[in-house]
């Protein structure tokens, strides 16, 4: 029997990748189509639900048929991977990590439909990093273009158990908001729980080598606290031998392995995957940790235990600047050789409708965000409501975000999955290595990594 792991799948994915605007309203089409759609299955049954209502609504309104299947995360991944390699392909593909392996590999290879004229009837109510974070490029046509259709966010909030962090004599209020500090604010903690608590730590801190998302996600947002997010800029150029990208590479390193050797995180870190920190937090193994949607919260059925967790945004950098966490960005993207083509667009026009969107994603309960401030704005759900819903909204639509790495260069989805910077951990953790050595490496290996992927301008 195979088993698929999320790290497997995305390994395997990029190694395979490696080798119109509707000007009429939806009404009945006296010509009806059909369009095969692949989605990822709902993380709660109430996701599946409310895609399965827009479809209704949809068919009803249009007299197209949307055919769909909705398919687990790496089971999904896989048969995508098949697709795309085979010929044999779907209309239209909705996976929650399009934006960070298959719309990069893919667009490069110019394996993906331009789809600038469905992303441009919202442009104008889309947070700047979402529009930036559907422009993709292309290796064939040597240009940038539009190719991941974007119908909700994400961000990593900080999630807390303030029942832990008040019996160890503490009160939340008093965190710090830099970086570090606030990091730090928790490491006492730990050893007064311990006083009538086994096997209690401070921090979920995902140094693991084993990913897929949850350890490169991690130490981005470590890398951008330190003043490094500039590793790539926009023109896909990386700029590994700048003072002070290489300064934040170190002093990320230095802190992440510090904290884990001196015991504040849990042994098994080191080979967590993107569910381990999850079910520790659930199980009160720590007090805090880092990880992305609110799928932590989601998970708690028990209303009363869930309001115990702090749903919080990034605070400062470790310069007091504002942090600007990476903001995910979910969509679809329509493969070369769909047949149906004009319905997959049409369908993607209707779903990021902002009436539309928003009801999704609220049926959803809130477990990824908006594409547009003004619906965080102008809808109590998401300011109102929920504290930790509104603490993420506000987080992910009200602030200063940055695009993830992969949009800029596609060979930084490669970077990714061979778990350069939670190699770069383990070397420092298990090996003695000095955080300035594994930093040297890591970035010889993402040198050699991109330099497959010139980006020339046209």
């Amino acid at each position: 029997m195979t088993i698929l792991t999320r790290r497997s799948v995305l390994r395997n994915s990029l190694a395979v990748a490696a080798a119109g605007t509707i000007a009429r309203p939806f009404i009945a089409n006296a010509a009806a189509k059909t369009a095969t759609v692949w989605w990822t299955q709902g993380f709660v049954p109430e996701e599946d639900a409310a895609f399965k209502r827009i479809v209704e609504e949809y068919q009803k309104a249009s007299g197209n048929t949307i055919d769909f299947s909705l398919i687990p995360f790496a089971p999904l991944m896989q048969k995508i991977v098949s697709a795309i390699t085979g010929g044999d392909v779907p209309d239209l593909i909705s996976h929650d990590i399009n934006d960070q392996v298959l719309v990069p590999q893919n667009a490069w290879d110019d394996k993906i439909v331009e789809v600038s004229d469905v992303i441009d009837t919202q442009k104008d109510k889309y947070h700047p990093t979402v529009y930036l974070g559907t422009q993709y490029y292309n290796s064939v046509t040597k240009k940038r273009g539009g190719y991941l259709i974007p119908f909700k966010t994400a961000i990593l909030p900080f999630h807390v158990w303030t029942p832990l962090v008040e019996k160890a004599g503490f009160k939340l209020s008093d965190a710090p908001k830099t970086w570090d500090a606030f990091w730090d604010f928790f490491k006492p903690m730990q050893p007064k729980l311990r006083e009538t608590m086994r096997n209690v730590y401070a921090m979920g801190l995902q140094c693991t080598t084993t990913g897929p998302a949850d350890g490169n996600n991690m130490f981005h947002h470590f890398l951008i606290a330190n003043g490094g997010n500039d590793i790539v800029t926009k023109d896909g150029k990386a700029h590994l031998d700048d003072p002070k990208v290489k300064e934040a590479v170190i002093k990320s390193l230095t802190y992440i392995t510090k904290a884990y050797k001196d015991g504040y995180v849990p042994s098994g870190a080191l080979s967590w995957n993107d569910a381990d920190d999850n079910n520790a937090f659930h199980s009160k193994l720590f007090v805090m940790d880092l990880d992305g949607t609110i799928s932590t919260e989601v998970a708690i059925k028990d209303k009363d235990e869930r309001s115990q967790v702090a749903t919080l945004g990034q605070g400062n950098k470790n310069d007091g600047t504002p942090m600007t966490p990476e903001l995910g960005i979910g969509g679809a993207f329509i493969p070369k050789g769909a047949k149906a083509i004009d319905v997959a667009k049409e369908f993607m026009t209707y779903m990021i409708k902002p009436d539309v969107s928003n009801g999704f994603l609220k049926e959803g309960l809130g477990r990824w965000l908006p594409t547009m401030p003004s619906i965080v704005k102008s809808d109590p759900f998401w300011t109102n409501g929920d504290p930790q819903v509104k603490a993420y909204a506000a987080a992910g639509m009200l602030s200063d975000t940055v695009a993830n790495y992969p949009v800029f260069n596609p060979g930084w989805a490669e970077v990714n999955a061979t778990q350069v910077w939670g190699a770069a951990e383990a070397d420092i953790i298990r090996n003695g290595a000095t955080p300035e050595a594994a930093a040297d490496a890591a970035l010889k290996k993402i040198e050699t990594i991109l330099a497959k992927y010139p980006i020339v301008q046209s």
